[in-house]
Protein backbone atom coordinates (compact mmCIF):
# COMPACT_ATOMS: atom_id res chain seq x y z
CA UNK A 1 0.00 0.00 0.00
CA UNK A 2 2.79 2.40 0.91
CA UNK A 3 4.69 1.56 -2.29
CA UNK A 4 1.53 2.25 -4.32
CA UNK A 5 1.19 5.64 -2.61
CA UNK A 6 4.83 6.42 -3.30
CA UNK A 7 4.47 5.50 -6.97
CA UNK A 8 1.31 7.63 -7.20
CA UNK A 9 3.04 10.61 -5.57
CA UNK A 10 6.04 10.21 -7.91
CA UNK A 11 3.75 9.91 -10.95
CA UNK A 12 1.77 13.00 -9.99
CA UNK A 13 4.99 14.88 -9.36
CA UNK A 14 6.25 14.01 -12.84
CA UNK A 15 2.88 15.00 -14.28
CA UNK A 16 3.06 18.34 -12.52
CA UNK A 17 6.55 19.02 -13.88
CA UNK A 18 5.47 18.18 -17.43
CA UNK A 19 2.30 20.26 -17.23
CA UNK A 20 4.17 23.14 -15.64
CA UNK A 21 6.91 23.02 -18.31
CA UNK A 22 4.46 22.82 -21.20
CA UNK A 23 2.27 25.48 -19.61
CA UNK A 24 5.21 27.83 -19.21
CA UNK A 25 6.33 27.31 -22.82
CA UNK A 26 2.80 27.71 -24.14
CA UNK A 27 2.23 30.83 -22.04
CA UNK A 28 5.41 32.37 -23.46
CA UNK A 29 4.22 31.58 -26.99
CA UNK A 30 0.84 33.10 -26.23
CA UNK A 31 2.42 36.24 -24.84
CA UNK A 32 4.62 36.64 -27.92
CA UNK A 33 1.70 36.04 -30.27
CA UNK A 34 -0.46 38.38 -28.21
CA UNK A 35 2.18 41.09 -28.39
CA UNK A 36 2.56 40.64 -32.16
CA UNK A 37 -1.17 40.84 -32.76
CA UNK A 38 -1.55 43.86 -30.51
CA UNK A 39 1.19 45.63 -32.47
CA UNK A 40 -0.48 44.70 -35.74
CA UNK A 41 -3.84 45.91 -34.41
CA UNK A 42 -2.26 49.19 -33.39
CA UNK A 43 -0.83 49.59 -36.89
CA UNK A 44 -4.21 48.95 -38.45
CA UNK A 45 -6.01 51.31 -36.08
CA UNK A 46 -3.51 54.09 -36.82
CA UNK A 47 -3.62 53.41 -40.54
CA UNK A 48 -1.54 51.23 -42.79
CA UNK A 49 1.89 52.44 -43.95
CA UNK A 50 0.34 53.51 -47.23
CA UNK A 51 -2.04 55.74 -45.30
CA UNK A 52 -5.10 53.75 -46.25
CA UNK A 53 -7.68 52.89 -43.61
CA UNK A 54 -7.55 49.32 -42.30
CA UNK A 55 -10.43 47.07 -43.31
CA UNK A 56 -12.95 46.76 -40.45
CA UNK A 57 -13.15 42.98 -41.01
CA UNK A 58 -9.41 42.55 -40.38
CA UNK A 59 -9.57 44.68 -37.24
CA UNK A 60 -12.44 42.60 -35.92
CA UNK A 61 -10.63 39.36 -36.73
CA UNK A 62 -7.48 40.48 -34.94
CA UNK A 63 -9.46 41.63 -31.88
CA UNK A 64 -11.22 38.26 -31.68
CA UNK A 65 -7.93 36.42 -32.04
CA UNK A 66 -6.39 38.46 -29.22
CA UNK A 67 -9.44 37.72 -27.02
CA UNK A 68 -9.08 33.99 -27.79
CA UNK A 69 -5.41 34.07 -26.86
CA UNK A 70 -6.22 35.85 -23.59
CA UNK A 71 -8.76 33.14 -22.74
CA UNK A 72 -6.30 30.37 -23.58
CA UNK A 73 -3.64 32.02 -21.45
CA UNK A 74 -6.04 32.28 -18.50
CA UNK A 75 -7.03 28.61 -18.89
CA UNK A 76 -3.37 27.59 -18.82
CA UNK A 77 -2.73 29.72 -15.73
CA UNK A 78 -5.78 28.24 -13.99
CA UNK A 79 -4.61 24.70 -14.84
CA UNK A 80 -1.12 25.44 -13.53
CA UNK A 81 -2.61 26.76 -10.29
CA UNK A 82 -4.79 23.65 -9.93
CA UNK A 83 -1.83 21.34 -10.53
CA UNK A 84 0.25 23.31 -8.01
CA UNK A 85 -2.45 22.82 -5.37
CA UNK A 86 -2.66 19.11 -6.16
CA UNK A 87 1.11 18.86 -6.03
CA UNK A 88 1.16 20.45 -2.57
CA UNK A 89 -1.32 17.82 -1.35
CA UNK A 90 0.75 15.00 -2.79
CA UNK A 91 3.96 16.51 -1.45
CA UNK A 92 2.41 16.56 2.04
CA UNK A 93 1.33 12.93 1.59
CA UNK A 94 4.82 12.05 0.39
CA UNK A 95 6.34 13.56 3.52
CA UNK A 96 3.85 11.63 5.64
CA UNK A 97 4.80 8.38 3.88
CA UNK A 98 8.50 9.15 4.34
CA UNK A 99 7.95 9.72 8.07
CA UNK A 100 6.00 6.50 8.34
CA UNK A 101 8.69 4.58 6.47
CA UNK A 102 11.38 6.06 8.71
CA UNK A 103 9.45 5.10 11.84
CA UNK A 104 8.85 1.57 10.59
CA UNK A 105 12.52 1.27 9.63
CA UNK A 106 13.50 2.45 13.09
CA UNK A 107 11.09 -0.03 14.64
CA UNK A 108 12.56 -2.81 12.52
CA UNK A 109 16.04 -1.93 13.79
CA UNK A 110 14.75 -1.68 17.34
CA UNK A 111 12.96 -5.03 16.99
CA UNK A 112 16.19 -6.60 15.78
CA UNK A 113 17.91 -5.22 18.86
CA UNK A 114 15.13 -6.57 21.07
CA UNK A 115 15.61 -10.08 19.75
CA UNK A 116 19.40 -9.90 19.74
CA UNK A 117 19.67 -10.41 23.51
CA UNK A 118 18.20 -12.73 26.10
CA UNK A 119 19.24 -10.59 29.03
CA UNK A 120 16.06 -9.41 30.79
CA UNK A 121 17.48 -6.05 31.93
CA UNK A 122 18.84 -5.30 28.46
CA UNK A 123 15.47 -6.10 26.91
CA UNK A 124 13.72 -3.67 29.27
CA UNK A 125 16.31 -0.98 28.48
CA UNK A 126 15.82 -1.41 24.74
CA UNK A 127 12.04 -1.21 25.13
CA UNK A 128 12.46 1.96 27.17
CA UNK A 129 14.58 3.58 24.44
CA UNK A 130 12.06 2.60 21.78
CA UNK A 131 9.17 4.13 23.72
CA UNK A 132 11.08 7.38 24.26
CA UNK A 133 12.49 7.75 20.75
CA UNK A 134 9.70 6.37 18.58
CA UNK A 135 6.55 6.94 20.65
CA UNK A 136 7.70 10.17 22.28
CA UNK A 137 6.72 9.25 25.85
CA UNK A 138 8.32 10.93 28.85
CA UNK A 139 6.70 9.13 31.79
CA UNK A 140 5.66 5.49 31.55
CA UNK A 141 5.86 2.09 33.20
CA UNK A 142 6.10 -1.51 32.07
CA UNK A 143 4.02 -3.82 34.26
CA UNK A 144 4.18 -7.60 34.05
CA UNK A 145 1.52 -10.07 35.12
CA UNK A 146 2.21 -12.60 37.85
CA UNK A 147 -0.10 -15.45 36.84
CA UNK A 148 0.08 -17.03 40.29
CA UNK A 149 -1.27 -13.98 42.10
CA UNK A 150 -3.09 -12.37 39.13
CA UNK A 151 -1.33 -9.09 39.90
CA UNK A 152 0.43 -6.62 37.64
CA UNK A 153 3.64 -5.13 39.03
CA UNK A 154 5.96 -2.51 37.54
CA UNK A 155 9.32 -3.94 36.48
CA UNK A 156 10.63 -0.83 34.71
CA UNK A 157 9.71 2.87 34.72
CA UNK A 158 10.83 6.11 33.08
CA UNK A 159 10.24 9.59 34.50
CA UNK A 160 8.58 8.21 37.66
CA UNK A 161 9.77 6.11 40.57
CA UNK A 162 8.82 2.45 40.36
CA UNK A 163 7.49 2.56 43.91
CA UNK A 164 4.85 5.10 42.77
CA UNK A 165 3.23 2.61 40.40
CA UNK A 166 0.57 0.65 42.29
CA UNK A 167 0.20 -3.13 42.16
CA UNK A 168 -2.93 -3.81 40.11
CA UNK A 169 -5.23 -6.80 40.28
CA UNK A 170 -6.12 -8.44 36.97
CA UNK A 171 -9.44 -7.02 35.74
CA UNK A 172 -9.42 -4.04 38.11
CA UNK A 173 -9.38 -0.47 36.80
CA UNK A 174 -8.05 0.59 33.41
CA UNK A 175 -4.71 -1.22 33.72
CA UNK A 176 -6.24 -4.46 35.01
CA UNK A 177 -9.02 -4.23 32.42
CA UNK A 178 -6.55 -3.86 29.55
CA UNK A 179 -4.57 -6.85 30.83
CA UNK A 180 -7.71 -8.95 31.04
CA UNK A 181 -9.34 -7.89 27.75
CA UNK A 182 -6.21 -7.47 25.64
CA UNK A 183 -7.68 -4.24 24.23
CA UNK A 184 -5.71 -0.98 24.23
CA UNK A 185 -6.89 2.12 26.10
CA UNK A 186 -6.39 5.73 24.95
CA UNK A 187 -7.46 8.84 26.85
CA UNK A 188 -10.14 10.82 25.02
CA UNK A 189 -8.20 14.11 25.26
CA UNK A 190 -4.42 13.97 25.71
CA UNK A 191 -4.16 17.73 26.31
CA UNK A 192 -6.66 17.65 29.19
CA UNK A 193 -5.24 14.48 30.73
CA UNK A 194 -3.87 14.75 34.28
CA UNK A 195 -1.50 12.09 35.51
CA UNK A 196 -3.18 9.27 37.41
CA UNK A 197 -1.13 6.14 38.04
CA UNK A 198 -4.30 4.06 38.14
CA UNK A 199 -5.63 5.56 34.90
CA UNK A 200 -2.81 6.12 32.37
CA UNK A 201 -3.12 8.25 29.26
CA UNK A 202 -2.36 5.17 27.16
CA UNK A 203 -2.37 1.53 28.20
CA UNK A 204 -1.21 -1.09 25.72
CA UNK A 205 -1.37 -4.86 26.38
CA UNK A 206 1.87 -6.77 25.86
CA UNK A 207 0.67 -10.01 24.40
CA UNK A 208 1.80 -13.03 22.45
CA UNK A 209 -1.12 -13.87 20.19
CA UNK A 210 -4.01 -13.66 22.69
CA UNK A 211 -1.94 -14.28 25.82
CA UNK A 212 -1.30 -11.05 27.78
CA UNK A 213 1.90 -11.04 29.82
CA UNK A 214 1.77 -7.40 30.92
CA UNK A 215 0.97 -3.82 29.89
CA UNK A 216 2.70 -0.60 28.87
CA UNK A 217 1.23 2.38 30.75
CA UNK A 218 2.07 5.89 29.46
CA UNK A 219 1.41 8.87 31.73
CA UNK A 220 3.04 11.79 29.89
CA UNK A 221 4.31 12.66 26.40
CA UNK A 222 7.41 14.65 25.58
CA UNK A 223 6.80 18.41 25.32
CA UNK A 224 7.23 18.48 21.53
CA UNK A 225 4.57 15.77 21.08
CA UNK A 226 1.01 16.97 21.66
CA UNK A 227 -1.00 14.14 20.14
CA UNK A 228 -0.75 10.69 18.58
CA UNK A 229 -0.53 10.35 14.80
CA UNK A 230 -1.96 7.45 12.82
CA UNK A 231 1.49 5.86 12.58
CA UNK A 232 1.78 5.87 16.40
CA UNK A 233 -1.09 3.40 16.69
CA UNK A 234 0.67 1.09 14.23
CA UNK A 235 3.85 1.44 16.27
CA UNK A 236 1.96 0.58 19.44
CA UNK A 237 0.61 -2.59 17.88
CA UNK A 238 3.96 -3.70 16.48
CA UNK A 239 5.86 -2.74 19.62
CA UNK A 240 3.45 -4.58 21.91
CA UNK A 241 3.97 -7.87 20.07
CA UNK A 242 7.75 -7.60 19.72
CA UNK A 243 8.25 -6.37 23.28
CA UNK A 244 6.07 -9.14 24.71
CA UNK A 245 7.98 -11.82 22.79
CA UNK A 246 11.36 -10.42 23.82
CA UNK A 247 10.33 -10.13 27.50
CA UNK A 248 8.83 -13.62 27.57
CA UNK A 249 11.90 -15.17 25.90
CA UNK A 250 14.36 -13.40 28.20
CA UNK A 251 12.43 -14.43 31.32
CA UNK A 252 12.32 -18.06 30.19
CA UNK A 253 16.04 -17.93 29.49
CA UNK A 254 16.83 -16.39 32.87
CA UNK A 255 14.64 -18.94 34.64
CA UNK A 256 16.32 -21.80 32.80
CA UNK A 257 19.76 -20.37 33.61
CA UNK A 258 18.91 -20.26 37.31
CA UNK A 259 17.58 -23.82 37.23
CA UNK A 260 20.67 -25.04 35.39
CA UNK A 261 22.86 -23.25 37.89
CA UNK A 262 20.97 -24.89 40.77
CA UNK A 263 21.17 -28.32 39.17
CA UNK A 264 24.87 -27.85 38.47
CA UNK A 265 25.35 -26.91 42.13
CA UNK A 266 23.69 -30.17 43.27
CA UNK A 267 25.76 -32.18 40.79
CA UNK A 268 28.95 -30.55 42.06
CA UNK A 269 27.99 -31.42 45.66
CA UNK A 270 27.20 -35.03 44.76
CA UNK A 271 30.40 -35.57 42.80
CA UNK A 272 32.72 -34.19 45.47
Amino acid sequence: MQKDDERLVHSRGEEFLQVFKKGAEFTQDLLRENERLRFRLLELENGQPSGEAAPAAELTKLSERIADLEREKQEILDRIKQVEEENQDFAARYIEIEDENNNLANLYIASYQLHSTLDFKEVLQIITEIIINLIGAEEFAILLLDEKSDELQAVSTEGVDRSEIPVVRLGKGIIGGVAQSGESHFAADCDAYERDFNAPMVCIPLKIKEHVIGVLAIYKLLMQKTEFAAVDYELFTLLAGHAATAIFSSRLYNDSERKLSTIQGFIDLLTK
